[in-house]
């Protein structure tokens, strides 16, 4: 269900709402439940510092566990425009991830080339709208390699 969903064409109209709710949701369950978990899809919690405020945000985003670090896409549901936290993303040397309730410093790096290539059906494996989103739109959606910073 949480698939056919993802893959309609008014879903980006309701993203702030969306977002709105899994605040919400993992707020009155201390961070145990969210809307992607409850669909059986693994999400984490992003933090990243603005490039130009230098307030750190938080993002819920489906984020896929894989070689020891997360993927996660600048999909922006296929709109054109990279989704903000990908602009902080960019521009930032660390972040924090927060998966299943524990907190990990990362170090954010864009995938590239054929590594992007394997991280991309990683990523159409769990979510295959990410293929949908693709198509609606003309840039290439960033992968977002999220590895735990090392002492």
């Amino acid at each position: 269900m949480a698939v056919k969903l993802g893959s309609q064409p008014w879903l980006p109209r309701f993203g702030k709402q969306i977002v709105t709710v899994d605040h919400t949701i993992q707020r009155v369950t201390f961070g145990r439940v969210t809307l992607l978990t409850l669909a059986g899809l693994p999400e984490l919690v992003l933090t990243v510092r603005g490039r130009k405020s230098g307030v750190e945000r938080s993002t819920p985003l489906l984020g896929v566990p894989h070689d020891d670090a997360w993927l996660v896409a600048g999909s922006n549901w296929g709109m054109p425009e990279l989704p903000g936290w990908a602009r902080n993303l960019d521009a930032a040397d660390e972040a924090r991830v927060t998966y299943r309730g524990r907190e990990t410093v990362v170090v954010p790096r864009r995938s590239e080339g054929s590594e992007r290539a394997i991280h991309w059906e990683v990523l159409v494996e769990v979510w295959p709208n990410y293929e949908v989103y693709a198509r609606r739109t003309e840039r290439e959606i960033p992968i977002y390699v999220l590895a735990p910073y090392a002492d």
